[in-house]
């Protein structure tokens, strides 16, 4: 099997799971769409493997030590890990199809039932998308640019790889190599399994999707990404504690944010499709300083396809006027001599509705609806030459 857990998963796909449940969200009808960006892959020869892997998943079931390890974090409630033992991966909720030497794949049903499906798919398809790599140079690799950290003392990065890596055994070795050089840098993993299995701490709160979803929960689209914020705080109350910069662009967030509720509860932000990271980190620091807070007690967490010489980059700038930490991906868990797949899966709808995030980067939104990506922007007042 390549998932062998139900934890083999991101954390804030649990902790956004938790919220659905809590807010009576849980049967919204949703629906999920992969996307390859890695141009003419044939995926011909293993989509029988990738089939039958993602057929795997429904074997899947919470076990004893892991209920107990969920348990152990606070922000995990007893009603909802009662609904996770039960829970179970529907194999029905899958339209997975060979288009050409494409894949066609599609994740439908009620959002509870849907949500953890992404991370291991993904998982699935890298593995057997980059199978073929050379384990020695991935080594040499990864060692030289654990070494090029260890020195910086306040230098902190989380392993954010599990949706790209090239497979369990070898994620698994990286998060023991990060270990053993950069024992004091390496602050935590997004992955649940590998934080249980290495006494290490589990990071992650929300993704894209919580504020596209938003966009169709019955509010009006203006009010949509204030109230994802609202309502995570209604579950967490000042836990999970960074908010998601960039559902629509920075000007639309911090316009958002710009609420006390949010700006002093929250103890930072993530930016994930920022092409100028400094650039963007300066306008967060000039909007904490405006509202009378000291930027160095407010966190930025950066996770835009970085590796780590342009960590340290951003590090060397700005780790003196606010708090940085880094979620590295695919640079840290899939560096071979074959070049890692960008792929994706996106939220595409939300009750029946289209739903959009508007990149900073170009390329990195999705939506079937180019008409609501325009209706999007005509209310967030987002330019073209800034989507």
């Amino acid at each position: 099997m390549v998932i062998r857990s139900l934890l083999d998963n991101d954390q804030y796909k649990f902790t956004m799971q938790q919220a659905i449940l809590k807010l009576g969200f849980a049967s919204v009808p949703v629906e999920y769409k992969f996307q390859c960006r890695t141009k003419n892959v044939d995926f011909s020869n293993e989509f029988r493997y990738i089939k039958e892997s993602i057929n795997d998943l429904s074997g899947l079931k919470l076990i004893d030590y892991e209920y107990d390890f969920l348990r152990s974090l606070r922000y995990f409630n007893s009603e909802y890990l009662q609904f996770l033992k039960n829970f179970r991966f529907d194999r029905n909720c899958i339209s997975l199809n060979l288009d050409g030497k494409e894949l066609d794949l599609r994740i439908r049903g009620p959002w509870f039932n849907t949500i953890l499906f992404e991370v291991p798919i993904l998982a699935i398809i890298s593995y057997y998308g980059n199978m073929y790599g050379n384990e020695n140079i991935a080594k040499d690799r990864l060692e030289m640019k654990l070494r090029k950290v260890s020195g910086i003392e306040g230098f902190r990065y989380i392993d954010f790889g599990t949706r790209r890596r090239s497979s369990l055994l070898w994620h698994s070795e990286v998060i023991r190599k990060c270990r053993e050089i950069t024992p004091i840098q390496f602050v935590g993993t997004s992955n649940l399994h590998f934080a249980l299995s290495n006494n290490i701490r589990a990071m992650g709160t929300m993704a894209h999707e919580w504020g596209q979803a938003h966009q169709q929960l019955n509010y009006r689209v203006i009010d949509s990404q204030k109230m994802a914020f609202e309502n995570w705080i209604k579950v967490y109350r000042g836990d999970l504690g960074i908010a998601l910069s960039d559902t629509i662009n920075t000007q639309a967030f911090l316009k958002d944010f710009d609420d006390p509720l949010f700006y002093k509860l929250f103890d930072g932000v993530r930016e994930d499709s920022e092409p100028d990271p400094i650039n963007f980190a300066k306008h967060i620091i000039h909007f904490y300083k405006l509202r009378g807070i000291d930027p160095k007690t407010k966190t930025i967490v950066f996770s835009n396809g970085l590796n780590f010489d342009k960590a340290i980059e951003i590090y060397n700038t700005l780790h003196d006027e606010i708090n940085v930490s880094f979620g590295i991906g695919t640079n840290l868990t899939n560096d071979f001599d074959i070049p890692a797949l960008n792929i994706v899966i996106k939220m595409v709808s939300c009750n029946h509705q289209p739903v959009a995030k508007i990149s900073n980067s170009p390329g990195k939104g999705m939506c079937e609806s180019p008409e609501f990506v325009n209706y999007l922007k005509s209310v967030f007042k987002v330019r073209d030459d800034n989507a």
